[in-house]
């Protein structure tokens, strides 16, 4: 499995690798979303939302656990399953409708969805490195690999 590596020195760098990835995705895929709290998740999101054109907030769904967002070309669902506390309450959010061809899924804290959310095509993992962050990706199906081959150029 071949692993990639972006260096973002700050939060307009992170809105920006969020704009490059909502320009490859083409607005659909499940993107995992790997990192501790404070680790740029959500600032990851809001780039990828403004590259669709969104301009109003985002916030993470903490407490709703999922906030869709309409645009006008594309379906995007923000999940942070952080205050998940069994992954059997996905189902009762019917989370397996979220999961359509035609929308993009980007998840924090997946693992707390573990065993119900379907395979990511591609997993971000965002670490501290110096002052800004450390941005990794791997592709886990074939749309991945294209996904994670256009985010390297």
């Amino acid at each position: 499995m071949t692993e990639f590596q972006y260096s973002a020195a700050d939060e307009a760098a992170m809105i920006a690798f969020g704009k490059r990835l909502a320009a490859v995705t083409l607005g659909r895929g499940v993107v995992f979303l790997q990192g501790d709290l404070g680790m740029g998740k959500t600032t990851l999101c809001r780039g990828v939302l403004q590259g669709f054109g969104h301009k109003g907030a985002v916030k993470s769904p903490t407490y709703t656990l999922v906030e869709p967002y309409e645009l006008a070309e594309h379906q995007v669902y923000h999940f942070d399953l952080y205050r998940l506390s069994d992954p059997e309450e996905l189902e009762y959010l019917g989370i397996r409708d979220y999961f359509d061809e035609r929308a993009l899924c980007l998840i924090e804290w997946p693992d707390r969805g573990a065993g119900v959310l379907p395979q990511p095509d591609l997993e971000i993992y965002l670490d501290i490195e110096g002052q800004g962050r450390s941005i990794r990706w791997l592709a886990h199906t074939e749309y991945g690999v294209q996904l994670a081959e256009e985010l390297n150029r």
